[in-house]
Formats: C-alpha cells, structure tokens, sequence
C-alpha cells in the first residue's frame, strides 16, 4: 500500500519549495568533494548536500546509514537493525554505483563493490558531503549516481575533549571520548567510539524466507573504533594532513552458510598541499583502505574475504584570472586476498584527469574529462559539462551533462563457479536541471534528473553468471528546503523518481528492486534555550525486492522524536524515542525494521 503521508505531503512541499531541497544551512560552507577543490555551497554547479556535525548532534542520528536517510536522492535499505548489512542507492542508481570517500580516500570492498556503511561510527564524523549525479570525469569508477565523502574529526580551534555515553532498547550501549585541539598552524584529534547492543531477530522468515533459516534469536552488534587525525602548515607554502580510521565489529544475523561476521575497515592517508606559486597549488595524497572479513556458522570458521585499496593521487589547481584549470593523475590498486581461490587477485587503474571552469558574466561554466585504464577490462573515457547562471543575487539556475562507469567487481569477474571474466564496464548518461535560492533565513532547491544506463551487470538465470544484459532508466525530481523562523529550524526534503528497467527482457517495465518512486523527509527543532525538541518524519512510497516485481515492500511513514536539556553549558542530556508509532516495515523483504525503541543520552561539548 502506498505511503498515504507521501502522497498527502508531495503537493504541500512543492509549494514550500516554490517559494522559500536539505542542503547545507550555510551558504559560505566549504565543499570540496563536487569539483575536486574548495567551494562554497552556492559556488558548485552540482547538487550537493553538506551535513555537519552540529546538525549530526542536534538530530541525535545514532549511525551513518540514518544520516544518510535524511538526503534527498538517498534511499538506505538494510537486513534488520544496527550493524546489519547495508545498501544505498543514489537517485535510483545501483548499490554499488556510488563512489564512497573517507577523507580523500576510496573505501569499500573490491569483492563486493560496496562501502560498509553500518560500520562507520558516527561519533568519528566530522561532515559528510553528497554529490548527486555523475562524477566519473573527475573520480573514475564507481561515481554513476554520485559520490559521498566523508570526513573524520579534526581539530584546530583549541582544546576541546569530548564526551559521550548513551544507553537504551535491546540493551543498547554507546560510548565515545576524545580530545581535539592545536591552531592551523599544527592540529590534531584522538577519539574512540564502543557500541554494544543485543539487537533482535532480523529476519522474521523460515527456511524459504530470505535469509534462508529459521533462528529465532536476538541478533546482536558491537563495535569498537579509533580514529586518529592531524595535520599543519610549514611555513607559507606546505601544509600536511594525515588520518587513520580503524572499525572492528562483530554482527549476528540468520543464515545457512554463515550467521556471524568479524569485520574491519580500516583507512588512512597522508596529503601534502605545497604552493608552487601564489596561483599554482599541487597537492599528493597517498591512501590506503581495507575491507576484511570472517565469517562464521554457529562457532564454526566459514570464509574469510579480505580486500585492500591503495591509491594516489596528484593533482594541480592552477588559477587563470577568472578561470581555473585543474589537471591530475590517479593510481589505484585493488587487491583480494581469501580462502575462496581467485583466477586474479590484484588490478590496477591509472586515471588522468582535468577540469576547466570560468566565470562568464553572470554565469560559470565547468568542463571535465577522463580517461581510467584498467588492465582488466581496457579503457573509459568519461566526460562532464555543467554551467549555471545567477538569475538575481538569491536565484541560480544550473544545467548540467555528464557520463560515468562502474568498473565490474572482483566477485562478478572471478567468484569461482559464478564470475564471468568477459564482462565489460556499465556505462551511463546522466543530464540535471535545477534552480535553487536562498533568502536571509532560508534555502531551497530543485532538480530535474534523467540516467540512463547501459550494460548493467545482472544474474542470467540460464548460464547462472552475470552478464551485461540489462538497461535502465531512472527519471526523477529533487526538492528541498531548510527554514529558520524564530526558535525553529525547519527542513524538508521530497524525491519523487522513476526507476524502470528498460533493458528490453522479461522484466522490461518493471519498477528496480528496493527503490520507491517516492520519499519524504521532514525534520523540525525548536530551541527554549536550556531545553530542546525536535522530530523527524521518514515516508517511503511501495517498492519490490526482486526484479520481477513479485515481492512487494509496502510503504510506510516513521516518526522518530528527540528532547535535550542543558543541565550545564557544557553538559547534553537527551533522550530520543525511534518510531513512536511502533510502524511495522520493511526495506528488504523478511528483514523487519526495528519497532518502537528508545535511548537516553548524555553529551559533554566543550566551550
């Protein structure tokens, strides 16, 4: 049944955004992830949605996947409750069509094609930025529906510790202390994160169900994390940055094969910026990331999948009056190391890069474009246009064309029994139209976007391999706003899209599995000075789970509310309450979400 809420609120939120989608709150925030160099948000000429960690702590979101939840473009699908497998898909895209960064630094598995969202301890970000659309011309691989950076904690305005416990529901227990501090001359920042939490049964099936089992047990989560990070200036022209993430965790689950997971993420990096010139900066980052895990059954050692991504990077900014160049060199070697046989276990991809952009009137003008040699399946080259015109001092209209690929995995190439070596990359074609403005104390946008994608990577049930069988076609409509009136802050967001297969087969027609045609987000917070509340509301329209659009994945609309006092200027206590309305759903079939569920919490800031 369809989401009635969204239904209800779609007509209501185009009007708001008519005339007042959630996008950084700030005008003047620095991005750097669109164009590969610092902008502001009313600079780039994609959209791009910056969140904070002011706004991470007065939302009260407890992990990654539910911040991301919040984003326009964004829908997060997931087997069942914290730490539980975790799925993205970008304005209608693949999972595994998103390019995931941490701190400059490619993440996420090489076997699988997809980041680890459920690992990555929210206490340890900093601020996230989403890029929707293509941005292959700039990154390579991966970046068909965009891109997502993040940013670990850093330091830099003095001494500041930090502090945070929280207890709840499924004897849930969060713990987190640091310490940041120094000046831009040298910085730095330590923190530690635990959670710990029996959870419950994520899979509500039997032996034909989803998970394939019938284990009626609490299924539970904990993970430990360090995140380490600094960096500083040498006299007038050098500046130095390094990081070092590291996420150990331990998932339950139902399974046959497997019920349990011992994993690790780990990434760092080191970067130096030197300027050349006072017009001419050149910055080498050197990153590495790794995905390893073990799997179990009942005890037992069941498999081990370990992958490695080493990266580096050089690239240019070069200031021309008005214009600027940026030109660059990527390389990347992704590596699989397990106890299941690979026909190859190592691959490497060289990219060069470069971007033009210039001020033309009141309009700015970008070019970009790409070629990624993968000594695997050849060469890509990928290109992107985007212009934008500033209408009036509070209104922009951009356009904007672009192509990317996604590289196949090691585990559609090789999986022994299952891999097809002969697979080519999946290709795509994106175009965006948008207008957005912002007054004193509000900010809005819409976007129009078309993808097409070509060469789509699906199971062929005959040869029982994947193959570049398939088509797809994905049209849709962002919109969002982000209001301050009084004591209140406002925001919304509504993704209407239509993710179609159209690769001309049985299930040509057919709405793409796990992705509703429409979503919407609303969030308000009202602050009484030593007190605070808040609340958020996510609806999702009906989808499927499979590609025969045969299992249905009802709507559903969930209100999570959240209150604070300040016991002292530097003391938070909070409690939130998730699902108030005890809403029985689904993001992926015979998974239930969790119901009603609770957390108190305590937070020290430093002042």
């Amino acid at each position: 049944m369809k989401s009635p809420l969204v239904a209800g609120c779609s007509g209501i939120l185009l009007c708001f955004a008519a005339t007042t989608v959630v996008a950084s709150d700030d005008p003047l925030t620095i991005v750097v992830t669109a164009s590969r160099g610092a902008e502001t948000v009313d600079e780039t000429l994609v959209p791009v949605t910056v969140v904070d960690r002011e706004e991470i702590e007065t939302t009260a979101v407890t992990s990654v996947p539910e911040l991301l939840s919040s984003v326009p473009g964004v829908v997060v699908t997931s087997n069942g409750g914290r730490g539980q497998n975790t799925s993205l898909f970008l304005r209608g895209t693949e999972s595994d069509h998103v390019l995931v960064l941490i701190d400059g630094v490619k993440a996420g598995s090489a076997s699988l094609g997809t980041a680890p969202f459920q690992n990555i301890p929210i206490e340890q970000v900093e601020k996230v930025e989403v890029v929707r659309g293509p941005r292959s011309s700039l990154y390579g691989s991966e970046a068909i529906g965009g891109v997502i950076q993040i940013f670990t904690r850093r330091g830099g305005d003095g001494l500041k510790p930090s502090f945070y416990v929280g207890g709840g529901s499924h004897n849930t227990v969060d713990a987190s202390a640091g310490v940041s501090g120094g000046s831009d001359q040298g910085w730095y920042s330590v923190h530690a994160t635990s959670t710990s939490t029996d959870g419950y049964d994520v899979c509500r099936g039997d032996l034909n169900a989803g998970c394939f089992a019938d284990e009626p047990d609490d299924d539970g989560y904990d993970n430990t994390s360090l995140a380490l990070r600094g960096g500083g200036t040498l006299g007038e022209q050098f500046k130095f940055d390094a990081s070092y993430l590291d996420s150990r965790s331990e998932t339950e689950f139902d399974g046959t094969f497997q019920n349990e997971t011992e994993a690790a993420t780990q990434v760092g990096h080191l970067r130096g910026d030197y300027m050349v010139t006072g017009n001419w900066n050149s910055a080498l980052l050197l990153g590495s990331s790794k995905d390893d895990s073990d799997n179990f059954l009942n005890g037992a050692f069941a498999s081990r999948f370990d992958t490695q991504r080493d990266q580096v990077s050089w690239q240019n900014n070069v200031l021309l009056g008005k214009n600027n160049l940026v030109l660059g060199l990527d390389y990347l070697n992704d590596q699989v190391d397990s106890d299941t046989p690979f026909e190859v276990e190592s691959r490497d991809n060289i990219g060069v890069f470069g971007s033009f952009r210039s001020t033309l009137g009141q309009g700015d003008l970008e070019l970009s474009l790409r070629n990624d040699d993968n000594e695997q399946f050849g060469s890509e080259t990928t290109g992107g246009i985007a212009y934008g015109h500033n209408l009036s001092a509070a209104l922009r209209a951009t356009a904007g064309y672009g192509t990317a690929f996604k590289a196949p995995t090691f585990n559609e190439l090789y999986f022994p029994g299952f891999g097809n070596p002969d697979l080519t990359a999946e290709t795509s074609e994106s175009v965006d139209l948008g207008l957005s403005g912002n007054g004193q104390n509000s900010r809005w946008s819409v976007n129009l976007f078309q993808t097409r994608i070509d060469d789509l990577i699906a199971f062929d049930p005959v040869t029982f391999a994947p193959v570049n069988i398939g088509e797809s076609t994905i049209v849709g409509a962002e919109l969002a706003s982000s209001v301050f009136v009084g004591y209140w802050t406002l925001g919304a967001s509504l993704t209407l899209q239509d993710p179609q297969n159209t690769g001309g087969g049985i299930d040509d027609g057919n709405q793409l599995p796990r992705r509703p045609k429409e979503v919407l987000y609303l969030r308000a917070d009202r602050d009484f000075g030593r007190w605070f509340v808040g609340g958020t509301l996510r609806s999702q329209g009906d989808s499927f789970d499979d590609p025969a659009n045969q299992v249905e994945l009802d709507g559903f609309n969930v209100v999570d509310l959240r209150a604070g006092w300040l016991v002292h200027p530097s003391w938070r206590l909070g409690l939130v309450v998730n699902n108030v309305f005890d809403e029985a759903y689904e993001t992926a079939a015979y998974y239930p979400q969790d119901g009603v569920n609770g957390l108190v919490t305590l937070r020290y800031v430093s002042r």
